[in-house]
């Protein structure tokens, strides 16, 4: 049960993703198990069982590369037509191997005897053949078809017995009674001439010999795909080159017309430098005009500031030399008053009263004519008016 979950559903039918650490793009699981055509899985329990594969046999991981198959191609097919390949050709070698034995062992007979016992056994095959598919039908239920089958199975026997009696009478006695055998080109077993309808039927739809044109036919059909995908392939690749090779050519003929016409390619080229020269002042004038309003609004600032600390230094410079004229013309009036002080003092010391009167009388006389002098000035002013 659980491997029919697992064949269904994949390795994550539970939901869980780590249960499975495998995956089924790892080498070493098996490809033409995924592909449902491995031989070991196809022959087994027959006569030539090949045992266990040594790679990885997983329904499940059959599941999920059906399903992530949908949606992308993982090109496993040609690694299992290299296998079926190798197995077939190997089984081939056998077959080849057991004529040359039985060649070996009996006697020969010329070539036309040859041809007459070859016709036996093609019949005997296509009895065989016919009598698995009655066998097939019939455990399918279709009893028409069977019934339909089972007459061309005696009209092979009726020819079986005609070649039968041709070669018979070819043959001498003695040497017909020997057991003819035949190698089997299919599954390379043996079979012989005078085997009864049971036992060819026994062979011809046994697991073995089914198995086998189930291998053949799965590498038929494996070598079509992979033929078609190639195809396939080379065609996007044919494509993908045609393009590259159109775009070169394409680029080729834009060159050739730029070198014919070198006015327009020159034209063409001087508005696409008048653009970006243009553009390239445009963007200098703007940050020009940028760094001279930031200038400007400096220089002001600047200014501005400047000014007020100029004025600033002004007024203190003035009133620093205000007060220092004050400072020294309070100290000259303090010296000169000193001086006349000191003068007085000594000039008192030094006259006589003799002089004393002498410059009293001249202050007097100096005064009188001064007030003389200023009357006839103001007559003479009064006059003037006049």
């Amino acid at each position: 049960m659980r491997a029919m979950l697992d064949q269904l559903m994949g390795t994550s039918r539970d939901g869980d993703t780590t249960r499975q650490r495998i995956k089924f793009s790892d080498d070493r699981v098996c490809k033409s198990h995924l592909l449902n055509c491995c031989p070991h899985d196809v022959l087994s329990g027959t006569r030539m069982d090949l045992g266990e594969c040594l790679k990885v046999h997983d329904l499940a991981l059959r599941a999920d590369y059906e399903i992530a198959s949908k949606e992308q191609d993982f090109f496993f097919e040609l690694d299992a037509m290299d296998h079926l390949q190798s197995f077939i050709a190997d089984c081939d070698r056998r077959t080849e191997v057991s004529k040359k034995r039985l060649a070996e062992t009996q006697e020969e007979i010329s070539a036309e005897v040859a041809a007459k016992a070859e016709r036996v056994h093609e019949l005997n095959e296509e009895i065989g053949k016919l009598l698995a598919k009655v066998e097939q039908l019939g455990a399918e239920g279709n009893v028409e078809e069977s019934q339909k089958v089972m007459d061309e199975v005696e009209k092979a026997r009726a020819k079986k017995r005609e070649a039968e009696e041709v070669y018979r009478n070819s043959m001498p006695a003695s040497s017909f009674q020997q057991q003819k055998l035949r190698v089997c080109e299919v599954c390379s077993a043996y079979l012989g001439l005078h085997d009864n309808d049971r036992r060819l039927a026994d062979h011809f739809g046994g697991k073995l010999h089914l198995g086998f044109i189930e291998i053949r036919e799965k590498l038929e059909e494996l070598k079509r795909v992979v033929a078609e995908k190639q195809e396939k392939r080379n065609q996007e690749r044919l494509k993908r080159r045609e393009e590259r090779e159109r775009e070169e050519r394409e680029k080729l003929r834009r060159s050739r017309s730029h070198s014919k016409n070198p006015k327009r390619s020159r034209s063409r080229e001087h508005r696409r430098h008048r653009s970006r020269s243009m553009s390239r002042e445009r963007k200098r004038r703007t940050r020009s005009k940028s760094r001279e309003k930031r200038h400007r609004h400096r220089s002001r600032s600047s200014s501005r500031s400047r000014s007020r600390s100029h004025q600033r230094s002004r007024h203190s410079s003035r009133d620093r030399s205000r007060e220092r004229s004050k400072r020294r013309s309070s100290k000259e009036r303090f010296r000169d008053q000193d001086l006349a002080s000191r003068d007085r003092d000594r000039s008192s010391r030094d006259r006589s009263p003799r002089d004393r009167d002498r410059k009293d009388k001249k202050r007097s006389y100096e005064s009188a004519n001064g007030r003389s002098e200023d009357r006839r000035s103001s007559e003479e002013r009064e006059a003037g008016e006049i």
